[in-house]
């Protein structure tokens, strides 16, 4: 690994794995970029650099790898911090959507109180891949009548083009593949 992690070198601190989930899929594995003291640092210094003076109410971050990065990234910002759910894991009265995936869909959770309307969010997660995860997690949030900042992720995958579902929202991503 580099001496110094920058920016530039982060995707050096992730992980390949071939045919994994599949057969023809590479998947980018974060658990070592996470084990590195220094690069994960690295990551949530960066996050919270875009984002600090844009007066974040809340970071929402989406089950289960958005929250490694979300928890820290609303402490950095002085926000609090909600959680983005699959169907029937929040204790308390929810707000859902229901989204596409290529087989099936799939149900997002929200705890009905979780955002005061007027707030300003921003929502995080480990991965930009197809779009339609956080486009739904969108649609929650704007259910609460809230502002959405922006979409932070660490890793983007470009070639799938899923910005294309999130028009008009500011995308950052520290990598792009």
């Amino acid at each position: 690994m580099p001496k110094t992690v920058t920016q530039k070198n982060l995707a050096s601190y992730i992980r390949d794995i071939p045919d994994f989930p599949k057969k023809g899929i590479i998947f980018k594995d974060i658990t070592t970029l996470l084990k590195d003291k220094t690069a994960f640092k690295k990551v949530i210094d960066l996050l919270a650099k875009k984002y600090k003076t844009a007066g974040v109410d809340y970071v929402v971050a989406v089950e289960s790898r958005g929250f490694i990065f979300g928890a820290p990234l609303a402490y950095k910002l002085g926000a609090g911090f909600i959680l983005i759910r699959k169907k029937g894991k929040l204790p308390y009265k929810t707000k859902s959507v229901t989204y596409d995936l290529e087989y099936g869909t799939d149900t997002l959770e929200i705890h009905e109180d979780a955002l005061k309307a007027g707030s300003k969010v921003l929502i995080v997660d480990d991965l930009l891949a197809t779009g339609g995860t956080i486009k739904a997690v969108v649609d929650l949030v704007k259910q609460q009548k809230v502002k959405v900042l922006g979409l932070a992720f660490v890793v983007e995958l470009g070639f799938l083009n899923g910005r294309a579902k999130l028009k008009g929202l500011p995308v950052e991503a520290l990598i792009k593949y």
